[in-house]
Parts: C-alpha cells; structure tokens; sequence
C-alpha cells in the first residue's frame, strides 16, 4: 500500500488525467501524517522537475527525509547516476525514473550497477491510443514517445530495474477503478515487481489490481485526498480478501 505525492511548485496536487492542478496542501505535514498511518512506503514525485529542466530539490528531500519513518521512493529531474548519490544520501531508499529512463535508458543500468536493482524503479506512464493499444508518455503524460509499454518494461528489467510504478494517464485521479488491462499486459510481461497506479476509487478497485491484474503492490493518491478511505482500512479490506499485506503491529 503506497500513497503518492505529487509535488509541483511549492506543494502538492491532484488532479485528472495528469492535469495537476487542484492544490491539496504542503508536503510535510502529508508525510507526518503518512507516518501515523503506517504505510508501507511513499512515492514523493516533483512532477515540474523534467517540465521546469531542472535537477531534484535535494535540500527539501533531505527535510522531508528526516520526517519520513517508511521507505521514501523519490523521483522527478533525475539525469544521473550522481543525482541519485545526492538523493540517497539525503535520505532517499529508492528512486523513480521516468523521462530519464526514456531519454537515456542506459541510466537504469548504470543507477542497479553502483546501488543496486532494489533501489530503481522505473516509472511508466502509458496512454490508450484510439486502436485500443497502449504508447508511453514522458514530461509529467505531456510527450508521447511511440514507445510501446511492454517493450519500454521488458527493457528496463533487462537492464537491471527493481520494480515498474504502472500508471494509467486516463486513469489518474478519476477514482473510476484501475486499468485492469493495462496491468494485466505488464504484470505479464515481466517478473519483477509492478505497482500499479492511476484510478483507485474504491477498496475493491485495490484488490482487483492484485487479483485480477497480478499488481504486486498498489499506489493510490486521490481516493486518500479527497475520501475519508484510510490506508489501514484498504489493508484490511485487502487481508480479508486473501492478499497478503503486511498489518500494524
């Protein structure tokens, strides 16, 4: 169960289909309140990083870092293997690549060989075309790319990616349920871990992605902002339906 922020400008948004523009508070206090509910792990994506060209905030990373008692996956801006360096040593246990990972793919490679495969992850952000087939998208959805999700998926465990964060562009902040198709076609694809994301609206919508879609684990953003649905009772609505996730002690 892994919660999402979206950080734009100075704080964090929500919106739909990757129009990030509703305003749903700052950064820190999200986190804190992340921390009293447990979760597993949280995503902190700076999504005007690669719009904006410019390199993480890693003096905010490092803020938000010693405030954030779970696995803090960061991404947004990353070019580099040296970018990752800062990210981790400010307190970062995994990064996201997205545009980089397209851009310049052999940046997944070089990130598993010097830290590790455990702490890449590989951000997909994929789109239905009109013949009902999927294409890639970077720069926070805004570019298409012509690539095909599978094959940017096969790619990036061949060269050493940890995990896939799957997200539907149509999907994203319409609580209209998860790409089920979608996350079927990359969980298939692949053997490494795929978090699936983009549409989570209800507690079923949670358990669909695992049973139906073969997701190993699920990240959800505005069912969190915007409903009273906590991450503790998705856990336990998900335990009772026979998935395995790891409860409070």
């Amino acid at each position: 169960m892994i919660p999402t922020l979206l950080f734009k400008d100075v704080g964090l948004v929500k919106g739909k289909g990757f129009d990030s523009w509703r305003r749903v508070g700052a950064a820190l206090p999200a986190i804190k309140v992340y921390n009293l509910r447990e979760v597993d792990e949280l995503v902190f994506l700076d999504i005007s990083a690669t719009l904006e060209d410019r390199r993480p905030d890693f003096a905010s990373i490092d803020e938000y870092a010693d405030d954030c008692f779970m696995p803090l996956a960061v991404g947004g801006g990353i070019r580099a293997a040296e970018d990752v360096r800062k990210l981790l040593q400010v307190g970062a246990d995994k990064i996201v690549l997205n545009t980089g990972a397209v851009r310049a793919p052999e940046i997944i490679r070089a990130v598993a060989k010097t830290f590790g495969s455990q702490c890449v992850i590989v951000s997909i952000d994929a789109r239905r075309r009109p013949d009902g087939s999927y294409e890639v998208y970077t720069h926070s959805g805004t570019k298409a790319t012509g690539l095909d999700p599978v094959t940017h998926a096969k790619r990036a465990e061949q060269m050493g990616a940890g995990e896939i964060l799957l997200t539907s562009i149509e999907r994203d902040g319409t609580m209209s349920g998860y790409d089920l198709e979608l996350i079927k076609l990359i969980c298939g694809s692949v053997s490494i871990p795929v978090i699936a994301s983009g549409g989570a609206g209800s507690m079923q919508d949670f358990v669909d992605a695992v049973t139906i879609g073969g997701a190993s684990a699920v990240a959800a953003a505005a069912i969190f902002h915007f409903t009273q649905t906590t991450p503790l009772e998705v856990k336990k609505y998900m335990k009772q339906a026979g998935i395995s996730v790891r409860m409070p002690q």
